[in-house]
């Protein structure tokens, strides 16, 4: 093949003997079924060739690459059958036309679902016969079901779209004969090499190095998305291929060991190359036979069945699909590393003849060298063995690049990748190492690019081996969208940023504290470290800070500081789960989670590291409403610590919640007192002005409407929590709550927060804040008028609503097992019973709770509904109908019930 593998495809004729089939062909009687057997005949051909091909893959799962060879082979085969049959019904063998095949059909490798990549090239332009030929080509190859990516054009049309298409020059450079006239793919070959490739190495380079850059930001811009393109996305199979395409339009090489001859990479590398190359084949083979067709993303749905088929196991504290993710991630790590070394390998030939693709990045000249070296301003080596000669050095390039804000030479790079396995014991107790890794952690000026080039080269996982352990480590949920030790460093970046004042915007309050906080280092510690056990088994939060008291003092942090680093990992999910999961309005949340603080200092230093840990998960993640409530509970805590629990009591905070709703309103006192002696205390301390204002207006025009029964329903965006609220006002009555979520969830609606209340005089009065299948507010007023109607309607039926029919699981979360839980604390708030529930998320879940606890007879009042990719959390404050808190019976009673509605329609019935 001309991949440059030989004897990577054995037994062919097993795939296809394209003698025997076309001497079957042969014997076809002539008439009017002549064409249609021939079909058959080829179809039943392909159909075999595809069955061993994947009987061969199924037995050897790591030969992806032979089993690409192979298709692309059997391809051939069914190319050069049509042509032949095509001349024969054409009454004379087909002439002055050669049949190309470009990308990967003329490189000789295609996935198993890959489109047939043919130009049907000419001498001349294309006149009636050579049309006609094509055209019968073309269609029996549609007949047999084969994607036909497909041209037609003469030598000359070829050669000036190839001056002006970098697409067509690049799908050019493979180009391979299939059958028909070689000698004329010959002479356009001759014609290519000498008026479109010759003297435009430099431009080539350079457009395929932007090329691959919109590549990357299109896909995510990481190699360590969760769900990576293996095809197109950074460090995949198309970033091989770019190495290869630019060392065989650069050198002419034509396979891609040639690479080492032609001085771009060492054997050492190539194999690295051939390595990740066999992996990402396998990969991408499997991943198209599995999903029956050209699928080139690894999604959750693939993940573990890939896993399984190419023979990985669980291991303690990882799964087998963590394990072939993380091997996933390596490889691309590797082929990364490969792409920098290569580049600066090119760099250098081309310079050597006059061109440069690299730019000069050096602005100004740094104050302190240390022996090191500037190479068109990006720091380097003076010798080859300049780090081997002091392996501390190994730490102080990346410290030298943090402090001048320069690049690191990809030599540079190479070296210490190379040199990095000096960093043993002796360095990593060394006092200057230490100090000059902080001085990289610790940088304001975007550490995690110099801690990632730091990563790519191997020394960050010697220097810091427990951080080594999570590198290119995933974690197989729908909420973590990159790979643990890509999660810690985009958290740094973001903590630097938020210091340098440039995300003010986003968090203000994290802005405006963290020039507050005593010790800048411990922050950046804790952020550090805060993932470093995920993947050992047991609490990641507990052993991580054991993991901290060893590591702290190494990095010359005091005890003090040691102590607050470890804490900070230990509870470094505190902030978030009572912010997102409890009522911030219950006087027992704050208090329990004050107990735990115990100062303002750490209460400073956990927002920030929850702020930058959950933005660091990936798009999306962060909103206003995970803002409004982290901000709420900061603020509330706050006060408490600073002023003490007793400053504010419950009946001062009522009645100066009350004020400030008069003020705004401006109603009569005998309106506003009316109004405010009909809602019970929980109602002011839990809701804030601006919908108390909202909520005393609806409430007003309702009950003007005299003579109407219909519930009041409004829906309105909420700029500060960036959702949409609904309030309902309408009589209470048993399972208005469940009305409520089964009208929302046949509208579409995901309830993000739910506060339920009761007038004196017996009128339900519940806020709910919802998004839409985006994770976005409703802009559109229509949308926002349907979901309206939608609670209206739920609410106006005689019978209690249906549950929606969607019930089921989405796709996509259906990958992963989440086994129902049901927690009930008694002592988590003191007049209410919580209950929280963790189950795979899917439609009208929330609806189905419910309705479980409506069938118990419970009063609701406030729901929190969080969700974590593919695990809902839904929190729940109950009571009895008598409003007392739940007893044992209950409990259990509840628990029962909940635990079946959690339980998913199929599951339950296959139970």
């Amino acid at each position: 093949m001309p991949s440059g593998r030989p004897g990577s495809l054995n037994d062919q004729r097993a795939i296809i003997d394209r003698r025997l089939i076309a001497d079957r062909i042969q014997q076809l009687r002539a008439g009017r079924n002549h064409n249609r057997e021939a079909t058959e005949i080829l179809r039943s051909a392909l159909a075999e060739g595809r069955k061993e091909i994947a009987r061969r893959l199924a037995a050897q799962p790591g030969e992806g690459r032979a089993a690409a060879q192979a298709t692309a082979f059997l391809h051939d085969q069914m190319v050069r059958l049509v042509f032949d049959f095509v001349g024969e019904v054409l009454e004379g063998p087909v002439t002055g036309i050669a049949l190309v095949g470009l990308g990967g059909t003329g490189r000789g490798e295609m996935a198993p679902g890959s489109d047939l990549d043919l130009m049907v090239l000419t001498a001349k332009a294309p006149g009636p016969s050579e049309e006609q030929a094509a055209e019968a080509i073309l269609h029996l190859l549609w007949d047999l079901k084969i994607k036909v990516g497909h041209s037609i054009r003469s030598t000359n049309q070829l050669i000036a779209l190839a001056k002006k298409d970098m697409t067509v020059r690049t799908a050019l450079l493979e180009a391979r004969w299939l059958w028909g006239d070689s000698a004329l793919f010959d002479l356009a070959m001759r014609r290519f090499r000498k008026e479109v490739v010759a003297g435009t190495a430099a431009e080539f380079v350079g457009a395929k190095l932007t090329e691959r850059d919109q590549r990357h930001l299109r896909m995510g811009d990481s190699r360590y998305v969760v769900e990576p393109n293996v095809k197109d996305g950074k460090g995949g199979l198309r970033d091989l291929h770019t190495l290869y395409w630019i060392g065989k339009y650069v050198h002419g090489v034509e396979r891609p060991s040639d690479l080492v001859g032609a001085g771009l990479l060492t054997a050492a590398e190539f194999r690295r190359f051939d390595r990740a190359e066999r992996f990402f084949w396998s990969v991408r083979c499997h991943l198209h036979l599995l999903a029956g067709r050209a699928e080139e993303r690894l999604s959750f749905e693939y993940q573990p069945r890939i896993a399984q088929i190419m023979n990985y196991a669980d291991r303690p504290g990882k799964s087998a699909v963590e394990r072939f993710m993380q091997f996933y991630f390596l490889n691309a790590k590797a082929v990364g590393d490969l792409t920098g070394v290569f580049l600066a390998q090119l760099d250098e030939q081309l310079g050597n003849k006059g061109f440069r693709f690299a730019l000069p990045t050096l602005r100004r000249r740094p104050k302190r060298l240390g022996g090191f070296v500037l190479d068109r301003g990006r720091i380097s080596i003076p010798s080859d063995d300049f780090l081997q000669s002091d392996p501390i050095r190994l730490l102080e390039i990346f410290a030298l690049a943090a402090a001048e804000q320069l690049e690191i030479h990809p030599t540079a790079m190479r070296a210490a990748a190379r040199d990095c396995g000096l960093i043993g014991r002796n360095i990593r107790d060394d006092v200057r190492a230490n100090s000059l890794f902080m001085e990289v952690l610790t940088n304001v000026h975007h550490p995690d690019h110099v801690l990632r080039w730091m990563n790519e080269a191997g020394v960050f996982g010697r220097f810091v081996p427990d951080f080594g352990r999570v590198v290119a480590q995933m974690q197989f949920d729908m909420y973590h969208h990159y790979t643990v030790d890509e999660h810690s460093i985009r958290a740094i970046g973001l903590l630097a940023a938020i210091e340098r004042g440039e995300l003010k915007q986003d968090h203000p309050l994290s802005t405006a504290i963290i020039k507050q906080i005593a010790s800048r280092r411990v922050l950046y510690v804790a952020v550090l470290l805060h993932d470093i056990a995920k993947g050992r088994g047991g609490d990641h939060s507990v052993i991580g800070a054991e993991i901290a008291l060893r590591l702290a003092p190494r990095f010359g942090l005091d005890p003090a500081e040691t102590e607050t680093v470890s804490w900070l990992v230990r509870y470094h999910l505190l902030l978030s789960s009572t912010a997102f999961k409890r009522d911030l309005a219950d006087p027992k949340t704050i208090e329990d989670f004050v107990r735990q603080v115990q100062s303002p200092e750490r209460l400073r230093l956990l927002l920030i590291l929850t702020v930058v840990d959950i933005r660091a998960v990936g798009p999306g993640v962060w909103n206003d409403w995970k803002r409004m409530l982290l901000t709420t509970l900061f603020e509330a805590a706050e006060e408490r610590l600073r002023l003490g629990h007793k400053q504010h009591g419950r009946a001062e905070l009522v009645e100066a919640r009350q004020k400030e709703l008069a003020a705004e309103l401006g109603w009569k006192a005998t309106a506003i007192r009316a109004h405010t002696r009909r809602l019970p205390d929980s109602y002011w301390l839990a809701e804030p002005l601006p919908w108390q204002v909202a909520n005393a207006r609806q409430v007003a025009l309702a009950e003007a409407r005299i003579g109407e029964r219909r519930p009041s329903v409004s829906v309105e965006n909420d700029a500060q929590s960036g959702a949409t609220r609904v309030s309902v006002f309408t009589p209470d009555r048993e399972g208005l709550f469940y009305r409520v979520c089964a009208g929302l969830a046949e509208a579409g609606a995901n309830i993000i927060d739910a506060r339920v209340h009761t007038t004196r005089d017996g009128q339900a009065l519940d806020n709910l804040l919802v998004l839409d299948g985006r994770g976005s507010a409703y802009l559109d007023r229509r949308l926002r008028n349907r979901l309206a109607k939608a609670v209206e309607a739920a609410l106006l039926k005689t019978d209690a609503p249906p549950l929606p029919s969607s019930a089921a699981s989405a796709p996509r979360t259906s990958a992963f097992e989440v086994a129902p839980s049901v927690a009930i604390a008694d002592r988590a708030s003191t007049r209410t019973t919580v209950v929280e529930v963790n189950a795979r998320d899917r439609p009208a879940l929330l609806a189905s709770l419910a309705a479980a606890i409506h069938s118990q007879g419970h009063q609701l009042h406030s729901a929190h509904i969080a969700t974590y990719g593919e695990r809902a959390v839904d929190v729940f404050y109950l009571t009895r109908a008598d409003g007392r808190k739940l007893t044992d019976a209950d409990a259990e009673a509840l628990r029962s019930v909940l635990l079946r509605a959690a339980t998913e329609p199929e599951r339950a019935q296959a139970a």
